[in-house]
């Protein structure tokens, strides 16, 4: 198997608010796709160590990422695009969020861009039509697309918030406009680092450690639900998708 892969990541992304933000797409999904309204994240259910577990496919106490602060790895594990760029695979990298630069070494990536969230009120909608543009054109082999704005305004207004459903409803447009495009050439992966509660995170509440996640294309059955799944299992995931050797560290399983 050798798929193309879009992954799109929406921070502090809850599955219920995913089920009641109204986007007519998200029953779309639920019908193209294999996917977990149940999977769970790690601790701490912090937007970086997630991400390293995400990427690395170990929890965080082996990552050695425990904060907002990335921390070098006393025993280095490659990483998703780690192996990746191994394989020759093209790479492409969308984030809003500046601590995320480092999932992976230096010059791993084919292609960076940057914008900080901070300085807008909607750095979804401003970064997703670069990376549509960079797949058009480029015709990578993966693409992250991470998308910053809920988790920013649950912290601001709180989850679950009016604010806060807007922003998971947008979310779920931008998945829709970057599948509308690539839909039949790539297989994707949507799901979220962690949840919320209140104003914060990172507890191991249900509302903290419960995410979606969605695996649609080709290779996976429509409207499959999985009982349960875990962030560490979506590295092994891609790199059977792509047809490329997992690192021998990874803890995660691939989802069929």
């Amino acid at each position: 198997m050798s798929e193309k892969v879009i992954m799109i990541l929406a921070d502090g992304f809850r599955p219920d608010a995913m089920v009641n933000c109204g986007h007519p797409f998200v029953e779309k999904m639920r019908e193209i796709s294999t996917y977990c309204l149940n999977a769970q994240t790690v601790m701490p259910s912090v937007t970086l160590p997630c991400h390293m577990s995400l990427f690395h496919s170990v929890d965080p106490s082996r990552h050695g990422t425990t904060t907002n602060t990335y921390m070098p790895q006393v025993r280095p594990i490659d990483g998703l695009v780690d192996v990746l760029a191994a394989a020759k695979k093209k790479c492409g990298f969308f984030y809003t969020w500046e601590q995320l630069r480092d999932l992976a070494r230096p010059g791993k990536w084919n292609a960076i861009e940057f914008l900080r969230c901070a300085q807008y009120d909607n750095s979804n909608e401003r970064i997703t039509p670069r990376a549509i543009k960079y797949i058009e054109e480029q015709n990578p082999d993966f693409v992250f697309l991470y998308l910053a704005d809920t988790d920013n305004t649950g912290h601001g207004y709180g989850w679950m918030g009016q604010a806060y459903m807007q922003d998971t409803y947008d979310a779920i447009e931008c998945v829709k406009q970057v599948y509308d495009k690539f839909g039949d050439d790539y297989t994707f992966v949507f799901l979220a680092d962690h949840g919320g509660h209140d104003r914060t995170h990172g507890t191991d509440l249900p509302e903290d450690m419960t995410i979606p996640l969605f695996f649609f294309g080709k290779p996976f059955a429509k409207g499959k639900v999985l009982p349960t799944a875990s962030i560490k299992d979506v590295a092994p995931t891609i790199t059977r998708l792509m047809g490329v050797d997992p690192a021998e560290e990874w803890e995660g399983k691939p989802i069929d």
